[in-house]
């Protein structure tokens, strides 16, 4: 136990040294963690041993728990609506990919059976590292991020068929030579040799192994449809917040005990308790439950993957390993280009979508020691296939960081479809047309005024267009666009673009263009308003700031305040808040935080204070007043 401890103490401890030091460092917190576990095992020897297993065995729980929140994400309509990217897209990625593998084994010398396993193995990537990394990073939501999601999603969907489908394939013999050189079978050796492992399906025939496994992923989709909603209304009657907790572990460690028993990945099992409790009015419990475990986890995973790199393999052969782990994600790169061409992916999203699945996965872990339990691979061919896909994933932050590069020097513009030609001039332009920019464009249309609407986002102006609204596709900073959209005769000119430096820099073009001209501009933050007032424009627009004084009217109009005072109250807010920041801006510095500039925080904290008194003196004259 004390072995365990300081085994724990040392991954914890290398966990906020390492991670902290490469998120600074721009790596990313992925790459912290694997370096981290490369250091504090194959570098000095710090973890190792029986112990050392067991606490990745304990971590592994972390992409358990990630593919359980996944799952409780999708419920199966959304599963049924991405049919067609789950089944072209990932169905495609997953078929090319374990073809050209297998081609490429057979012309190394690997029976079919065993190139066709390799193939199965490699076609997977790690859904843990390019989730993290593509969070941190926002790219989530990007036409890239959400084809990669789909790719990743189908990869570990088809876990499941491949986990039934790998017994069937078998080509090694059942028994072995002991050390007295007698003839035992491979179930029993690897008893006598202490790596046996609890299973039901061991000594079963290849059939009935795949028959064990549907069965085990039926159980678990009519437990997770008929038995949980009583559970949760019987805990939910005791009133103690930490049974839900408990409850929620339960789930995720007893599905894992289960699908372990029958020689199944306990990740796959609990993705598939999550989509049937995708529905469950108890979901958001069990995400809120779920989530900090999660990310613990999930980062020590990471270090037991750079902890068990065996460099000594890889230094027997180091051209080898290294020419296999390169071929692999160069194979896997061809492939995922090819198919971002096919399904128009363009400019950033198509690099980030081909280097960022460009590596194998965790569950090609899962699939190598299956396939070794199931006489498929050989001992020395499964250690090798373990290190090529480590390294891999050990390559991963190095291929977002030379997608970030790619990313600053590519301009969309080059596969960017052709830009509409401006037809028609205005006197209002809008730069823009999101949530904010298409209220301003009903409201001045409705008014009886023209407005000649730019964006970028050829979705957004297709939108615009199906609902009867005229928009031009293009890029609005470019200054032949703006001509052509009437900047020499427009009045007004509305900025109300996403990208807070593109909008900055639209802002100071514009004025030195026209002085004349009125801006209106949308900021982000009270930084960017500083820097919109110092770029020239005229009214300056904080997307939040309305709204959120109207919330507060109406917290005020709740706590006593009658609908008059809280109006004036809000008003009177207002008011001072513009003078704030036309005093504020005086003594900002642009590239200063606020909080680093002592001028700016002692002119904080005086306009506080003639704020809060000039709401009190208000509130005691309409008291004077009622009296």
């Amino acid at each position: 136990m004390d072995t365990l401890l300081f085994q724990a103490s040392v991954f914890l401890a290398a966990a906020v040294i390492a991670v902290p030091i490469a998120a600074r460092l721009g790596l990313g917190s992925v790459l912290g963690y694997l370096a981290a576990g490369i250091l504090i095992g194959p570098v000095f020897g710090l973890v190792g041993g029986y112990q050392a297993v067991e606490l990745q065995h304990f971590a592994e729980f972390g992409v358990v728990m990630m593919l359980f929140l996944i799952g409780l994400e999708l419920e199966p309509r959304a599963l049924w609506d991405m049919r067609h990217r789950l089944i072209g897209l990932g169905g495609l990625q997953i078929g090319v990919t374990t073809g050209l593998v297998m081609a490429g084994g057979m012309s190394l010398g690997l029976e079919w059976r065993v190139a066709l396993a390799v193939g199965l193995i490699f076609a997977l990537s790690s859904t843990a590292i390019v989730l993290q990394t593509l969070s941190e990073k926002g790219l989530m939501q990007t036409p890239g991020g959400r084809s990669t999601f789909s790719v990743l999603l189908t990869q570990d969907i088809s876990v499941i068929p491949m986990l039934a489908f790998v017994p069937l394939l078998a080509v090694l013999p059942d028994v072995t030579l002991s050390n007295d050189g007698s003839i035992q079978r491979v179930s029993d050796a690897a008893h006598d040799t202490g790596h046996h492992a609890m299973s039901l399906v061991e000594g079963l025939p290849g059939w009935g192994v795949t028959l064990v496994t549907l069965g085990a992923v039926a159980s678990i989709i009519i437990v997770g449809v008929f038995a949980t909603r009583p559970v949760f209304r019987f805990i939910h009657a005791a009133r103690l917040r930490e049974m839900y907790t408990a409850l929620a572990l339960l789930i995720v460690v007893g599905i894992a005990f289960v699908m372990g028993l029958v020689g199944l990945s306990p990740a796959l099992g609990a993705f598939l308790a999550g989509v049937v409790l995708a529905n469950s009015e108890f979901r958001h419990e069990l995400e809120s439950d779920i989530e900090p475990f999660k990310g613990l986890l999930l980062g020590l995973f990471f270090i037991t993957v750079g902890a068990g790199i065996n460099f000594g393999l890889f230094f027997d052969a180091p051209l080898t390993i290294l020419g296999l782990t390169l071929a692999l994600i160069l194979t896997k790169g061809v492939v995922l280009f090819g198919l971002s061409l096919l399904f128009q992916l363009r400019g950033r999203n198509r690099w980030l979508f081909t280097l960022g699945l460009a590596q194998a996965g965790e569950f090609g872990f899962v699939l190598i020691s299956f396939s070794t339990q199931q006489r498929v691979l050989s001992d020395a061919l499964a250690n090798t296939l373990l290190l090529v896909v480590a390294l891999s994933m050990l390559i991963t932050p190095l291929l977002f960081i030379l997608y970030d590069v790619l990313a600053r020097k590519i301009e969309d513009l080059v596969d960017a479809p052709d830009h509409d030609e401006i037809d028609e001039q205005g006197t209002v332009i809008i730069v823009g047309i999101g949530r904010f920019g298409h209220i301003v464009n009903r409201l001045v249309r409705s008014a009886g005024h023209n407005t000649v609407v730019i964006d970028h986002d050829l979705q957004m102006i297709e939108t615009m267009r199906r609902f009867g609204f005229k928009g031009f596709f293009g890029d609005p900073t470019r200054p032949e666009m703006l001509r052509a959209a009437g900047l020499a005769t427009a009045q007004v000119m509305v900025v109300a673009l996403d990208e807070h430096v593109s909008a900055t820099k639209l802002v100071s073009y514009v004025r030195r263009e026209r002085p004349d001209i009125h801006i209106v501009a949308r900021a982000k933050d009270r930084t960017h308003v500083f820097e919109l007032y110092q770029a020239g424009a005229n009214d300056i627009v904080r997307e939040l700031f309305d709204s959120s004084l109207r919330a507060g009217r109406y917290v005020l109009e709740n706590v006593g305040l009658s609908e008059y005072e809280a109006a004036e109250a809000e008003r009177t807010f207002y008011h001072h808040d513009r003078y704030a920041v036309q005093e504020l801006a005086k003594v900002w510095e642009p590239g200063v935080k606020g909080s680093d500039n002592p001028a700016y925080i002692d002119r904080v904290k005086a306009l506080e204070k003639e704020l809060e008194a000039s709401l009190l003196a208000n509130l005691e004259a309409r008291n004077t007043d009622a009296v």
